[in-house]
């Protein structure tokens, strides 16, 4: 009854109920932008955060790396035109971007990071800027990286799916047991055990560096083969470590797609086993990996640090360390910046590649 008399009542007074806009519909967002805007907003609000976390942790640090810095110099006894230590002390506070207080550093850390592109010179070996000694190293470790990651992930894609299609037979039990044995191993101890026997025992490949000395570094076949040569024991140290997770991960993936029920109509429809395996099985166990990939990249990439000491390989590791060692806040900001960046881009291109190789994911991502 009240509904009813509230109805009459809007007609008598000449109003009519309010109608939702026809065009509101057309200026709301499609999946794909929405998916994609959420994404770019969720990486650069994580990059934001990474950045503050990375700039505090190394700021505050205990230990002054320009009085130990000027130390140095007077131990050297490098000549000077200050007329004071404190005078001395504040230029260089000053040059390494390290005067004022801890907020002004950080508003000037990323007004030099945003605008400049400069991250001030490096401690290890001043006046030379610290983005100048990373782009030296960076392409050893992008390669380094690289080529362990990209085989890791495929190799390892290979023989999980193929251990979880044959998951009954004996091969396959003795291979995963192997995978399950070298996933829990650290990837510098497989590196340890990789020198002794391969380089100082059987003397098959050089134990450290990144090529050999003698040659002169530039684009010819002997300096390339020389780089695979120095390059394929790090490479393998964390390879093996990698198909191993990779695998076991990939096998859970297809044991689990093995029940489906679409398996089962499609091989009721008479589709051999490999077409099967290929079209439905693959395709499905993929997805999720190319994912995973840029979300272990960051684990990678810390890891390799170790690998690189531990093969005196001129990468960002080995300079990070050394950084951190005498506290040269510029050069190790520098660094774990830009490795912030690369793996949060990386992880970025993924998100939006995945939409395109699977539609499912944009209408999940955009709703979600």
């Amino acid at each position: 009854m009240d509904v009813g008399v509230e109805k009459l009542a809007v007609l008598e007074e000449g109003r009519l109920p309010a109608s939702p806009d026809k065009h509101s519909r057309k200026r709301r967002l499609s999946p794909t932008a929405s998916y994609i805007l959420r994404r770019i907003g969720l990486f650069l609000i994580t990059l934001w955060g990474s950045l503050t976390a990375a700039f505090f942790f190394f700021r505050l640090l205990p230990g002054d790396p320009i009085r130990a810095y000027v130390g140095q110099l007077q131990q050297r006894g490098t000549t000077t035109t200050f007329e004071t230590n404190e005078a001395m002390l504040a230029y260089y506070q000053k040059e390494f971007g390290l005067d004022g207080s801890l907020l002004h550093q950080y508003f000037s850390y990323f007004r030099r990071l945003l605008i400049d592109f400069d991250l001030g010179p490096s401690v290890l070996s001043y006046p030379t800027p610290a983005i100048d000694l990373i782009m030296r190293a960076l392409p050893w470790t992008i390669g380094l990286i690289g080529v362990a990651t990209l085989l890791g992930w495929i190799l390892g894609m290979i023989l999980g799916t193929l251990t979880g299609w044959n998951r009954n037979r004996t091969w396959a039990e003795v291979v995963t047991n192997g995978a399950l044995g070298f996933s829990h191993l650290p990837a510098y101890f497989v590196a340890l055990f990789l020198i002794i026997f391969l380089s100082y025992r059987w003397k098959l490949l050089p134990p450290n560096g990144a090529f050999n000395t003698a040659l002169d570094p530039e684009w010819s076949m002997e300096f390339v083969l020389s780089v695979i040569k120095y390059g394929t024991l790090p490479v393998l140290a964390t390879v093996i470590v990698a198909v191993a997770n990779w695998m076991l991960s990939t096998r859970a993936l297809v044991v689990s797609i093995l029940g489906e029920d679409y398996l089962t109509f499609a091989g009721a429809k008479g589709l051999p086993a490999r077409r099967i395996l290929s079209a439905y099985v693959l395709r499905n166990a993929w997805l999720p990996q190319i994912a995973a990939l840029g979300m272990a990249l960051g684990g990678v990439v810390s890891g390799n640090v170790l690998i690189e000491r531990l093969f005196r390989y001129p990468g960002v590791g080995s300079l990070l360390i050394d950084a951190v060692l005498i506290k040269d806040v510029n050069t190790a900001m520098a660094i774990v910046s830009i490795l912030i960046i690369l793996v949060l881009t990386i992880n970025l291109i993924i998100d939006l590649t995945l939409p395109l190789i699977d539609p499912r994911v944009k209408l999940t991502g955009a709703g979600g």
